[in-house]
């Protein structure tokens, strides 16, 4: 053990891991629901915001006709 070497390599830069982190407003209902889900999953809030936006971008179409809004 007299002549082990510690070597320390440099760390990532933030953001080079792949994620990416970003600030969102939602309703309050909604946060609710996920910490419900959160509590119910033992999942984090972000990792199952996470797989819900994964699934919704995998499960959606976008429509080339423009939202009407109902009276």
């Amino acid at each position: 053990m007299e002549n082990e070497i510690l070597i320390i390599t440099p760390k990532a830069l933030k953001g080079e891991d792949g994620f990416k982190t970003f600030s969102i407003r939602v309703k309050e209902n909604l946060v609710m629901q996920l910490d419900l889900m959160s509590q119910k999953t033992g999942r984090s809030r972000n990792e199952l915001i996470s797989i819900l936006i994964e699934y919704a971008l995998h499960n959606c179409i976008v429509s080339e006709t423009l939202e009407t809004k109902s009276p």
